[in-house]
This record gives C-alpha cells, structure tokens and sequence, in this order.
C-alpha cells in the first residue's frame, strides 16, 4: 500500500489550532501566504509519495550493507536522496544566510511528517542534518559557518549526532571519548560512539559530526563535556573536499525496525575536529540539536501511525468477513466490510482522534519555537520559550506513544493477516517502536517534565498554560450549543480541574513521589493539552465555516469521549504516589 499524505488534516490544524498566519507579524515571515502554504504542502506530498513511500517496505526487506567501502545504502536510497536535495526539502526552515528559505518551523513539521510517514528510515537522515545545522548557527565560529553551512542547508552534506557510548547511554555524565588540543587550534578525537544514526552512509558526499568528549583535565560529570566538529572528509579552505579524515563506522547495529536506516558504531583515532562553543559547555551546545529531535520523534510517531492507520483502514474497507449483528444476534446486514463492525469502526476512529490530538500538539510546539526564535518583544519571546520548553517532553512522549499504539492498533484490525510480513503492518509496528526510546526516552522525558520544566520554576510556566486553556474554555462554553460540543466542554473542564489538581500533587510531593508519578503525569497534560487544541480547532473552524469543521466537529467529540476523558484517571494515578510503585520488594519482582 502507498502512503498518502494527510494533507487536508495538515492544512486545517495549519489554520484553525496553530493559527500559522498569525506569524506574518514577524518580519522574518511577513510573505506567508495561503498559495506558498499550499505550494509547499502539495508538493511535499508529491515528491515523498512518489519518491520516498514506494522504497519503504524495499528498504525494509533488503536494508543497508557494511563492506570494505563503508555502509551502502539500501537500494534507491542514494537516488533519493539527490532528488530531495535537488528539490530543496531540507532547506525549508533553515537560515536565509546560508542559503535556507527561512520559513516557519510549523510549516516543516508538516512536511517532516510526509516524509516520515513516507519513508521514516530515509527521513532520519534528514532530521539529524537540520539539527545539526542549527547548533551550529547558535554556537559555531563564523568560519565554520561559512565553511559547512551552506552544503549542510542544500543537504549535499548530512549531519550526525554522536553521544551515546556502550557504558553510557541516558548517563552522558559518564562519557569518555577524548579530545585533546594540536598545535593548529584543532582537537584530536579519540575514542567510540554507539548508536549513530546515518553515521556512514553512501547518500551525501560528506557526513558532518557533532561529537561530545572531554578535553584534558575537564570537569567530571556532563560539566566536563564540550562539543566538537569532525567531518568525515577534511574541508578545504575553498569548500572543496580534502583527505578523509581518521573516523569511520566498524560496525553497524541489526535492529528490530528502521533496516534501512544505517545505526553505527562510530571509531574515532585521532579524528581531527573544532571546538563548537565555548569549552565545557557542550551539552548546553548538543541540546539545541536534541530538542529539535525530540520535536520530531514526536512527529516520527504521528507519522507512522498515520501510516499504519492509512492500511488498516483499506484493509477495513476491502475485507468481507460477516455479518453485522444486533445486540439480540439477529444480522442487520450480510457479508459486509469489516469497517461497519462496530469494534473495528471503533479502532479506527481511536487511531484518527488520538493521531490528530498529536498532530496538533506538534504544531503547538513548532509554533512556540518559531515565536521564541523571532519575537522582538522580550515578554512575548519569554513565553514562548518557556511553552516550547513544556510542549517538547509532552510532544516527543505523546507522539512516539501515539505511533506504537496506533501501529498496534493497526495490526489488530489486520488480525491474522496483520502479523504476516506481506502487509506491511508488522514493519510500521517495528519501525514505531524505536520513537519512546531514542532522543532520550519517554519516562526520561517525564523525569525532565516533572522536574526541570514543573518543580525548578514552582510551576510557573504550567500555571500560565492552565490559564490560556480556562481561557479557550470560557471561549468554548460560549458557543458549545452553537456548535454542538456539549460532552466535549465537560470533559475539557473535568481535565483542566485534573491538571491544576496534578500540578499541586507534583509540587508538593517528595523526590521519590514526583519520580514515580512522573509519568501519570506526563500523560495526564499532554492529554489534556491535545484535546484542547482540538476543540479550539473546531470552535475556529466552525467559526471562518471551514468545510473540514464539521467532520473535526466529530472526531473531536471522539476524543472527548475516549481519550480527554482519561485525564481523572491520571490524577489517581498520581494521588498514589510512589506506594504502588515500590510496594513489591526488589525480591519479589522474580517470582513471589
């Protein structure tokens, strides 16, 4: 099956939950328009379902190879990925300067999640590039800007991030690679990295990596960690490529999903690399990049699963296995698609509603970088710092989430055919599954909601996104018979009274309490926070008599039915503090 991207339901949330053109204030975004939006959003779903979807399930089956030459890329791929960068896609958010076209975060989340959904092991690539990039805007000396943005920008170089080593994974504290300083300004690296994604590859001509290591006599601890560049072939001054440098992959991982995407163990003897910010401060340097990763396994999840969904609902439609019952098991109708059963009409409509709560949720946080990055106004640029630093753990958590159970859920309405390889629902699951792992995972993003972004600012920031959702509340109850939304403002204010109820229990707990409630927690706003978004889409929709309002209108009352109706749940999970969690003796977690 082709993937189709979702363009419509991009489009709408576009306009009526992340309010895109609300950017246009902004300078850098003042020549937004609906025709450049449409031109984007059309395009990009032309070339990833022409170019990147048909080499899914093949880059799956065949994968990438490790020879004498270094990885090769799974076949096709290196066509690809020309086409990509002979189109543009990488540059869509990336610094005029250097050549990018300067457009809003927001609008390449949209296009991240085609290519993604298309094709989520070639997309990898991609994402890592733009991360990279970007630290390096922040934190770079203007000679290396010069020297490698514009390549990396276009794509014709790509971008690696190398952190994890095999005795420290979450712990970077504890890393051990070294880089100790030459007599030219330059850094000698040396040491291993594991778990490199496109580490090596055959696709770009040079692959640009962001390493974490320590200089000599550093602090101990993530406090003794500074970033540096090593690029696989030397630069020359004139951009033009010199002697390879002393890296290379030695290995490379066999996965449980995303074959086509290489996954290296990095070697580096003595690679020659530049510092990238100020000494000591590299994770400081490095978290730039992961943020915006995090934004994107996010939207990884959403992608896949829609991917999944988009299957399963096919198969719905062309399966002929029944009859349709009544409660007294008399038939209503004979030998009809399994999409007018009930319990499978149900997973769809559970897949759709939860996809869509996550799609919004991405843009919200997309919307707050683009606001942080290019508001003049000091308070305006604050608050969304601060809302970007909220949204990022609950979006990264909430989508990678969302995709594995949609891909579940999936998998089930194929049922017995779903677990068959030939359908192609048992990759989407395997490729799922890696997004609630890497990028730090989820009950690590929880740790960071709980404690970095809730308890160090005594709930500040939280406190100020409870006010804005009484606030859309009060907007909602005001027009809920209008536009039909009755079961869907009870349960949007039974879950902002959870929330303030929530965010009382984080505060006040102990140390071990907010850890093990950290996760209800979690779960618990970014519900919340998505199922308000979706009904503020469809107040804003039903407003400006959007055509897609009434179906939104729908799925949302879907979602508030199923979904945003958990959030007391949550809360109760959280009343009980860390007692359940600990009540069994490490002794008795084997057998009692």
């Amino acid at each position: 099956m082709n993937y189709m991207p979702p363009h419509r339901a991009m489009r709408y949330l576009l306009t009526h939950s992340a309010n895109l053109f609300e950017l246009k204030k902004y300078p850098k975004f003042t020549n937004l328009s609906d025709s450049l939006v449409d031109d984007i959003i059309e395009g990009a779903a032309q070339f990833v379902s022409g170019v990147l979807a048909p080499l899914n399930k093949s880059g799956d089956v065949q994968g990438i190879k490790m020879g004498a030459n270094g990885v090769q890329s799974a076949p096709g791929f290196k066509e690809a990925y020309q086409a990509y960068v002979q189109a543009g896609w990488q540059s869509i958010s990336a610094c005029e300067q250097y050549g990018g076209m300067g457009l809003p975060q927001l609008l390449n989340i949209a296009c991240g999640e085609m290519v993604y959904g298309a094709n989520m092991a070639f997309g990898l690539c991609p994402m890592l590039t733009s991360g990279a990039h970007k630290a390096m805007e922040i934190f770079a000396p203007a000679e290396i800007k010069n020297l490698y943005l514009p390549k990396m920008i276009t794509g014709e170089w790509s971008g690696a991030m190398n952190l994890t080593e095999s005795h420290a994974g979450s712990d970077l504290g504890a890393l051990k690679t070294k880089a100790i300083p030459d007599d030219e300004g330059r850094y000698k690296i040396k040491g291993q990295k594991i778990f490199i994604t496109w580490g090596e590859h055959d696709c770009a001509e040079n692959i640009i990596h962001l390493i974490l290591a320590r200089l000599p006599n550093a602090p101990e601890g993530s406090a003794g960690l500074s970033l540096f560049l090593a690029p696989r072939y030397l630069v020359n001054e004139d951009g033009s490529l010199g002697e390879k440098n002393n890296l290379k992959a030695i290995s490379v991982e066999h996965k449980l999903g995303i074959h086509a995407s290489p996954t290296c163990v990095m070697e580096y003897n003595d690679a020659t690399a530049w510092l990238i910010g100020a000494p000591h401060k590299g994770l400081a340097c490095m978290f730039v990049m992961m943020n915006e990763a995090r934004l994107h396994v996010g939207v990884q999840g959403i992608a896949i699963g829609e991917r999944a969904y988009q299957g399963a609902l096919l198969y719905a439609q062309q399966r002929i296995q029944g009859d349709v019952c009544g409660a007294d098991g008399q038939a209503l109708a004979q030998a009809t698609p399994i999409v007018e059963h009930a319990d499978i009409r149900r997973e769809l409509m559970d897949m759709k509603a939860r996809l869509m709560a996550g799609r919004a949720l991405a843009m919200a946080t997309a919307k707050a970088v683009d606001i942080a990055n290019n508001s003049s106004n000091e308070q305006e640029r604050m608050h969304a710092h601060i809302r970007e630093c909220l949204l990022t753990p609950l979006i990264k958590s909430y989508g990678s989430d969302t995709g594995t159970h949609v891909a579940s859920r999936a998998l089930q309405v194929f049922g017995g055919m779903g677990f068959i390889e030939e359908t192609g629902a048992a990759q989407h699951y395997r490729d799922a599954r890696i997004a609630p792992i890497y990028e730090g995972t989820n009950g690590i993003q929880a740790i960071d909601f709980i404690g970095r972004k809730t308890r160090k600012d005594k709930g500040n920031g939280m406190q100020t996104q409870i006010a804005e959702l009484e606030e859309m509340l009060v907007q909602t109850k005001a027009v809920q018979d209008k536009y039909k939304l009755g079961c869907a403002v009870m349960y949007l204010q039974i879950g902002i009274q959870s929330l303030k109820d929530g965010l009382a229990l984080a505060l006040a707990a102990s140390e071990r309490e907010s850890l093990a409630m950290a996760v209800p927690y979690q779960n618990l706003c970014a519900t919340v926070i998505g199922g308000a978004l979706l009904i503020e889409s469809v107040v804003k929709g039903m407003a400006a008599q959007d055509t897609y309002a009434p179906i939104m209108q729908k799925l949302t009352w879907y979602h508030s039915t199923f979904v945003l109706s958990q959030a007391p749940a949550y809360l109760e999970q959280m009343r009980a503090g860390d007692g359940p969690v600990f009540g069994l003796n490490v002794s008795n977690l084997a057998d009692l």
